[in-house]
Parts: C-alpha cells; sequence; structure tokens
C-alpha cells in the first residue's frame, strides 16, 4: 500500500509476484496476459486483485506511448494507451510493469486520479507524437480536465513505484542522449558502467522530469535497493532478469482509484 499523504478517499495499491495461482516463470500473481502464461490462470490472478482493492482494475495494452486513456465504469479492457485518468469512482487506473516504473497520480483534494506507465522510452517521450513523455502528458490532461477548479501543478501529489534500480539498468548512450539533450540535469542520473554504457536511475529521471512540469510532492521510489525489481527477485518480477534465462516472466500492478462510498 503506497505510503502518501493524500486525500482519504483516495486508495492505492501495487501487486507484488506473492499470492496467485500461475507456475513458473510466472510464479505467481502474475496478471499480464501477454506473457505466455496460461489465461485462466491470469484470469484467476486478475479476479483475485479485484477482489483485494474492491473495484474493478481495468488494463490497458501498453506500448511505451504517451497517449492518455479517460476511464469510467463502461470502459472495456485491453485499450491502447500507457496512462489512464479518471475522476469517476467504481473503478481502478491500472498500469502493469516488470522493470518499467509505476507512477500514481492524484491532486491535494483527491478530485482525480491517474495511473502512468513510464519506461524509458515512455519517459523520454522518444517516437511520441510531440515527443511530449507520459509523465507530461498525463499530468496536462489532469489539469486540463480540472482546470475548472484552478488546479496547478504544485496542487499534485505523484508516488514512484518498484522499478529496476540504478545498481541494474544498463543502457546505451542513445538513452542519456535522449534525456540530457533536454535537460543538462538528467546527467546525474548516468554512470558509466562500461564501454559505451552507463547504469541509469529511472526513478530520479522521473523526479527530474516531474519537478521540471512544477510537481514537488513526489513519494515512493528513492532508487533504493529495496525499490529495485531486477534484484528484489523474491518479490517482484523483472523482465531483464527473468526473461533471458527463464523464457518470461510476470507483471506486477499498480492501481488507485477513488472511494467516495
Amino acid at each position: 500500500m503506497p505510503d502518501w499523504p493524500v486525500a482519504s478517499h483516495v486508495k492505492a495499491f501495487f501487486s507484488t509476484r506473492q499470492g496467485g495461482v500461475s507456475l513458473a516463470p510466472w510464479d505467481s500473481m502474475n496478471l499480464g496476459d501477454h506473457v505466455g502464461d496460461q489465461r485462466a490462470h491470469v484470469a484467476s490472478n486478475r479476479a483475485l486483485l479485484g477482489q483485494t482493492i474492491g473495484v474493478r482494475p481495468v488494463f490497458m495494452q501498453q506500448v511505451h506511448g504517451n497517449d492518455v486513456l479517460e476511464i469510467d465504469p463502461q470502459t472495456p479492457q485491453g485499450l491502447t494507451a500507457d496512462a489512464c485518468w479518471t475522476a469517476q469512482s467504481g473503478m481502478a487506473c491500472t498500469i502493469m510493469v516488470a522493470d518499467c516504473l509505476p507512477v500514481l497520480f492524484t491532486d491535494l483534494q483527491g478530485t482525480w486520479v491517474a495511473a502512468a506507465h513510464a519506461g524509458w522510452r515512455g519517459l523520454a517521450g522518444q517516437g511520441c507524437p510531440g515527443e511530449q513523455g507520459v509523465l507530461e502528458a498525463t499530468l496536462a490532461h489532469g489539469l486540463c480536465k480540472a482546470s475548472s477548479a484552478g488546479l496547478v501543478a504544485a496542487e499534485v501529489q505523484v508516488w514512484l513505484g518498484p522499478c529496476i534500480g540504478p545498481q541494474a539498468f544498463e543502457v546505451g548512450p542513445e538513452v542519456r542522449a535522449a534525456f540530457c539533450s533536454v535537460d543538462p540535469a538528467a546527467e546525474q542520473a548516468f554512470v558509466p558502467h562500461q564501454a559505451k554504457t552507463y547504469l541509469a536511475d529511472l526513478a530520479l529521471l522521473a523526479r527530474l522530469r516531474l519537478q521540471r512540469a512544477g510537481v514537488t510532492a513526489i513519494y515512493g521510489n528513492d532508487s533504493t535497493p529495496a525499490w529495485c525489481t531486477h534484484t528484489q527477485a523474491s518479490q517482484f518480477f523483472s523482465h531483464r532478469r527473468d526473461a533471458a534465462l527463464l523464457g518470461s516472466t510476470g507483471r506486477m500492478a499498480a492501481c488507485i482509484w477513488l472511494d467516495r462510498g
């Protein structure tokens, strides 16, 4: 359960790999229906997630882009987007991860919630329309939809969930260039590793992007090892750790919803 000072009717949850019915290498709480797991097992795990949080999680088909989907109680499963937003209750904004960064949004009054899937491409906006990153797109969507209340970015609260940590996320120079060409401050998130590669701090990059957009209330992942999906094998799925060795891995989910009674 995310630990952040949000309005009492804003609820959030992050699943781990434990507590489900899937068999190895998806053991056991795999929520991804695109990773080779048995569909019946995925359906059981998703049903268990819904029972646990008490509302319907709305899953998307994530493509490392910056599209933001506005959801309501009738929104079907599997629409293509990498972020979702709602001001209604009765369903949960839900994104799946297994090394990418899950990012949850709300405002001080809890009038809306959103969830975003931030791998490095989506975070940098590489290949996205207008080269806008998924976090900026999600924030802009929230501010636009809540504009009647005069909401500004400084009133937005954000929680960063577990992701691959800076001790494990090896990237090439093109990744560093995608961030540092836009913001020189991003250089602090890259440490030279082997020849022509770097260790990147995905959570720090997200913090920097959010701060540039005016968000100051950022909680959760502080880039320490406890948040690293790659190194915490008993608790988290990791695509980089497991896919090469086991052929596949599962997906966890970050959910946020409004519970107004």
